[in-house]
């Protein structure tokens, strides 16, 4: 198949569009992230690539930015699936003039990024690099040798080029393929419900475990001692990381505050929270 031949029937993009798109999700990946959106900046990168080939007007382009403007965070070697996957269904919605709702390929994104990031933690960090540095270590421990870091920059590259640009491929026809059969058999609306039930479940497990704060508060009586935290994990437990998660929100989309101002607001809250006593740190 040459480069420049559509990859699908009637399709917009070509091979060499789709490799482009995944250098830069490999090579942006992580050296663009930061804490307010975290790889979303590498996404934005894409698909702006990708945008200039989907759309022709402006209005369309700016719209499919912002799509992909929001929080993203997965590991990018094993989750390289997931940006393959938004492509596909990108190129589909441009093809069936928004047939895809916006809220399709956000929730779908959301509800993948949780299970390929345990995936890809396990078996890229947790086995593989591991493994691999074991071997070079041993190669140069005594001698110093540059057998060993070769060893690894090579074996890394050689499992991870093929490994990654395979997943990203089959993502992209997958995310097609996939788009085709909920349009065909009208499901579209289950699906969105499905992904954003999910979506939801992941950042409520990542809330409910990133988010440390517990209530200082107690009450003596005798020698008994009674702390307001027990009382509140044996109702609710997590209840203060959900209602400071849910002020997050409220603040970022009810009130439109910038993420910036949404810092402030909690390290004063925090400091506030320390010194008082109300608030102390998990």
């Amino acid at each position: 198949m040459g480069k420049n031949v559509k990859l699908k029937e009637n399709g917009k993009l070509t091979k060499k569009d789709l490799f482009k798109a995944y250098i830069n999700w490999i090579t942006y990946a992580l050296s663009c992230q930061n804490m307010e959106r975290m790889e979303a900046p590498a996404f934005v990168r894409m698909m702006g690539k990708i945008g200039d080939k989907l759309y022709t007007d402006k209005e369309d382009k700016q719209k499919l930015m912002e799509r992909h403007s929001q929080f993203f965070n997965t590991e990018p070697l094993v989750g390289a699936i997931i940006p393959g996957i938004a492509i596909g269904l990108e190129e589909k919605k441009a093809q069936q003039d928004n047939d895809i709702p916006d809220e399709m390929i956000t929730g779908i994104k959301t509800a993948l990024m949780g299970p390929f990031a345990g995936i890809g933690d396990s078996l890229i960090s947790g086995t593989l690099i591991p493994i691999l540095l074991s071997i070079a270590l041993g190669l140069s421990k005594d001698t110093g040798s540059l057998a060993g870091p070769i060893f690894y920059v090579v074996a890394f590259l050689g499992i991870m080029i093929p490994l990654t640009w395979g997943l990203f491929y089959r993502g992209y026809k997958t995310g097609l393929d996939a788009a085709g059969a909920v349009l065909s058999k009208g499901i579209k609306d289950k699906v969105i419900r499905v992904a954003n039930i999910v979506g939801l479940i992941v950042v409520g497990s990542i809330s409910a475990q990133y988010v440390g704060a517990q209530v200082g508060l107690s009450y003596n009586s005798g020698e008994s001692v009674f702390a307001l935290q027990a009382v509140l994990d044996s109702i609710f437990p997590s209840l203060v990381p959900l209602l400071l998660t849910l002020l997050s929100w409220f603040l970022l989309d009810k009130k439109k505050i910038s993420m910036g101002w949404v810092f402030v607001i909690f390290i004063a809250i925090a400091i506030v929270g320390s010194l008082t006593g109300i608030l102390i740190p998990v």
